[in-house]
């Protein structure tokens, strides 16, 4: 037989916010690298007032994330200072007022504010950045003395404002698509949410349809029977017809937890109101129920108080399991001896139903819903539950169940 392949773990995946931070930072330190030597060799600013002016127009878009306000002053500022600070000489030989590692940082400034915050906040530091490299011509007219200076000073406005404009406009749309997909995304979420919610409904509906069509009615009719067997069949004695009353008392039991599963079914937000439900308590009741039927069955309960100290929800699933550990028992094993014992302390409620080998085989062995409904009973609340033959023939179920504190005393009836 082949061996199975292992599967080889997947890395696990970076977020693209973080991924967008960190290519965001790169190219900021990318720029940082170029701006300074560019300012301080190609347009004579002094090497201080470069590292300091340039770090503080490239950490300005990294700032605009948490502060855009202080990021668009701290931003202008630079940029202000900047294209002031050069030689006549060397400026009209290079792009000025706008070198290019500056200009990409307007740029990519400019796009990480509209992105983040928004176009209308984007276009403060798009209008201001046009403005304050306005400015620089006007306050140093000796760079732009001659016509060729001029056009060049120019053509670097018009380049720098256009590309400008462009990132915002870019950002504008790729943040709204974004925005627009993750609402979608939301929504299909919602919208799955919702079907698998009507599906789990009409499901719901349909099993109480057919319970109340089939099931209920059957149950009904049993009960109309056997509550009218006296009247109808005078001949039979005082024995035959308490054996009938019986019948009908269970089959009325029967109903009424059947109305109160319809009215858990039949309620979408699950908040119906139920009627009290069987608890530890209620276990002696259900073994003389047995009893009365000719089932010779052995009861101890040891631990009372513990037990009856138990969560509703245990209290429920260890009366379900002797339930069905019961009628298992006198389905599958008829004629023999049943012992049911309870044990309760202040860790956990164990339960043991066991069934001697029957004096005749069952002609029907079911199918083992009533076992699997048992144990999901016990894991859903943490525990667990075993079942199957002995050695001698018999039939063994047996369940722990998580119980709060509680002392411990023994009763036990025969």
């Amino acid at each position: 037989m082949a061996r199975r392949r292992e599967r080889t773990p997947r890395r696990p995946r970076i977020n693209p916010r973080t991924a967008a931070f960190a290519a965001l930072c790169a190219a900021m330190i990318v720029l940082y690298a170029n701006l300074v030597p560019i300012q301080t060799v190609l347009l004579g600013t002094p090497l201080p007032l470069a590292f300091i002016l340039g770090a503080a127009l490239c950490a300005s878009p990294l700032l605009a994330i948490p502060h855009p306000r202080w990021a668009i002053a701290l931003f202008s500022a630079a940029a202000f200072i900047l294209p002031l600070l050069v030689v006549p000489e060397l400026a009209t030989q290079s792009p000025w007022p706008w070198s290019v590692p500056a200009l990409l940082t307007f740029v990519l400034f400019v796009g990480v504010v509209t992105f983040v915050h928004g176009a209308r906040v984007g276009v403060f530091p798009l209008v201001i950045g046009v403005v304050v490299s306005l400015a620089a011509p006007v306050l140093r007219p000796d760079i732009i003395a001659t016509p060729g200076s001029a056009g060049s000073a120019t053509a670097d406005l018009i380049v720098t404002s256009s590309i400008a404009a462009a990132m915002l406009l870019i950002a504008a749309l790729v943040a709204g698509r974004l925005r627009v997909s993750a609402e979608l995304t939301r929504e299909k979420e919602h919208s799955a949410l919702e079907g698998s919610r009507r599906a789990l409904v009409e499901e719901r509906t349909r099993i109480a349809r057919e319970l109340h069509d089939v099931v209920a009615h059957s149950m009904s009719v049993i009960q109309v029977q056997a509550s009218t067997a006296r009247y109808r069949l005078p001949e039979i004695g005082e024995s035959a017809s308490a054996e009938f009353d019986d019948i009908a008392a269970t089959a009325r039991a029967s109903l009424t937890e059947m109305r109160r599963m319809l009215g858990v079914l039949r309620t979408e937000d699950q908040s119906a109101e139920l009627a009290p439900q069987q608890g530890i308590d209620d276990v002696p009741a259900l073994v003389d129920s047995i009893r009365r039927a000719g089932v010779e069955v052995g009861l101890v309960i040891e631990g009372g108080d513990a037990a009856a100290a138990a969560n509703p929800a245990v209290q429920i699933a260890t009366f379900r399991i002797i339930q069905e550990a019961l009628s298992n028992a006198v389905r599958h094993a008829p004629g023999a001896r049943i012992a049911v014992r309870l044990h309760a302390d202040a860790a956990s409620i164990r339960i043991r139903v066991h069934n001697a080998a029957p004096p005749r085989s069952p002609e029907d062995h079911g199918t083992g819903y009533g076992l699997r409904g048992m144990r999901e009973r016990s894991e859903l609340l943490g525990g667990s539950l075993s079942a199957g033959p002995d050695g001698d023939g018999g039939w063994t179920v047996e369940a722990s169940l998580p119980v709060g504190d509680g002392p411990t005393i023994e009763k036990e009836t025969t």
